[in-house]
């Protein structure tokens, strides 16, 4: 067992983690399986002009994993992360409503306007006021369990969206399974049980200090606006995100004084040539200027595998973080009250 692996005992655990937020991530592997293996009829939506995917936090980042599946059909798709659709829609598009509680205003709002112009529509969630809505005005909707929470409830939702959306994704199921048996490796690597230097998600963990920069390849940013998300709700702290290429003309500058953050490398095994250049020239100034900085590397798989096996890994490792800082990762106390705060949908 490592030094700071000696920390997580029972008694600490129980302490800082009394939802057992843990032990639900124990069960990723095997909800994800559940749910793509689950009996679901498969939408009938034939040749949409365009492809419309809306949601907001935990339930927009599911929507993002299945966007980064279309990397070469940019131009067929649209994401809604507020309460405006795009104008161009038409009732030849096709609409998805994704909304872990059922009752998430700004998807609501931009569902009841998708309806008015009459696209196809399938709506995702457990429940809540989106499924009211859509038994009302009779529209395709898929219930999905939630568990504990949004964020946590990713597998549940990317999955059983896997299966329903099949014909209308561009990816095949070999590399469904291929993600799979991703989950499940990495499981046994980063999970409570393994509390050895082996562990990526603890030494992630012990490595976490300041406010981390998060640095990404373009195909990888699903995974790291997870890693700040996962930061802000379970850590509780502030965390930056920032494209690779794009943080060479500008972000770069603002190291040149001392900083109170860390530089966190987010890279794909199969970044393009120039892409592998510019990261080796960011590590280069990072080692002049002598500032610690951290390589995170996907797996070698497809982009679906890469994206939630690097989600898995960090949602952990802020887990274990939270941990480590004193801080219960479950309550998301100042989301509810902007919630409250709101005027709900009517």
């Amino acid at each position: 067992m490592c030094p700071f692996g000696q920390m997580f005992d029972s008694q600490i655990i129980q302490r800082y983690d009394p939802q057992g937020m843990h032990k639900l991530y124990d069960r990723w592997p095997e909800i994800a399986m559940e749910s793509f293996e689950m009996a679901q009829d498969c939408v009938d939506f034939k040749n949409p002009n365009h492809v419309v995917f809306a949601g907001m936090g935990g339930s927009g980042l599911v929507n993002e994993v299945l966007i980064s599946l279309y990397s070469k059909n940019q131009d067929q798709i649209s994401k809604v992360n507020g309460f405006d659709i795009p104008a161009h829609l038409t009732s030849n598009d096709v609409f998805i409503a994704t909304s872990v509680s059922g009752n998430t205003l700004e998807t609501l709002t931009a569902l009841d306007s998708a309806r008015k112009i009459g696209c196809r529509i399938i709506a995702f969630s457990s429940g809540g006021k989106i499924e009211d809505y859509c038994k009302k005005y009779g529209l395709e909707h898929r219930m999905v369990p939630i568990f504990h929470s949004p964020r946590t409830s990713f597998t549940s939702f990317l999955y059983s969206m896997l299966r329903v959306l099949q014909p209308i994704l561009p990816i095949t199921e070999v590399d469904v399974r291929e993600s799979l048996v991703e989950l499940s490796s990495l499981k046994q690597k980063i999970y409570l049980l393994n509390r050895t230097e082996t562990n990526p998600a603890l030494n992630l963990a012990a490595w976490f200090s300041k406010t981390p920069v998060i640095y990404y390849s373009k195909t990888l940013e699903t995974s790291a606006v997870r890693l700040k998300n996962s930061f802000n709700e379970n850590a509780k702290s502030h965390a930056v995100t920032n494209e690779l290429l794009e943080a060479c003309h500008n972000d770069i500058v603002s190291w040149e004084l001392p900083a109170t953050s860390k530089p966190i490398m987010v890279r794909a095994k199969n970044d393009d040539k120039r892409t592998v250049e510019t990261w080796e020239i960011m590590k280069e100034f990072f080692e002049e200027k002598e500032i610690e900085y951290k390589e995170i590397f996907s797996n070698n798989g497809k982009i679906l595998s890469q994206l939630v096996g690097l989600i898995y890994l960090f949602d952990y490792s802020t887990i274990y973080y939270a941990i480590k800082c004193g801080i219960n990762p479950s309550p998301i106390v100042s989301t509810e009250f902007f919630k409250n705060k709101r005027k709900p949908f009517s």
